[in-house]
């Protein structure tokens, strides 16, 4: 059986301090979530976020930090020879929150 990827996933999350809570994932396709947390552009962290629906990052360097809800789209197990895939990747599916230290 295919996946369908007719409808993508969407998510609201809202940040309160350092802490980020998702609301229910409308049309989740059931794959991993996760939250992405960049620090002045860069990936820091990429936490679970499927049994927790909420996140505080532990951040004490000085900076920007931006959080997004995402979901992993497979398409296919093609890959590189290092490993990582070619086609299937984590996509966005919620509103970017960022706060400042």
């Amino acid at each position: 059986m295919d996946q369908k990827f007719d409808v993508p996933p969407q998510a609201e999350i809202r940040l309160t301090g350092q802490r980020v809570e998702r609301g229910p994932v409308k049309n989740d396709w059931g794959l991993r979530l996760q939250w992405e947390v960049r620090h002045n552009g860069k990936v820091v962290a990429t936490p679970p976020a499927r049994a927790d629906v909420a996140y505080e990052h532990a951040a004490s360097e000085a900076g920007t930090y931006e959080i997004v809800l995402q979901t992993w789209q497979y398409i296919d197990y093609k890959k590189k020879p290092d490993g990582e895939f070619i086609n299937s990747k984590f996509i966005d599916i919620s509103n970017k929150v960022s706060y400042s230290i």
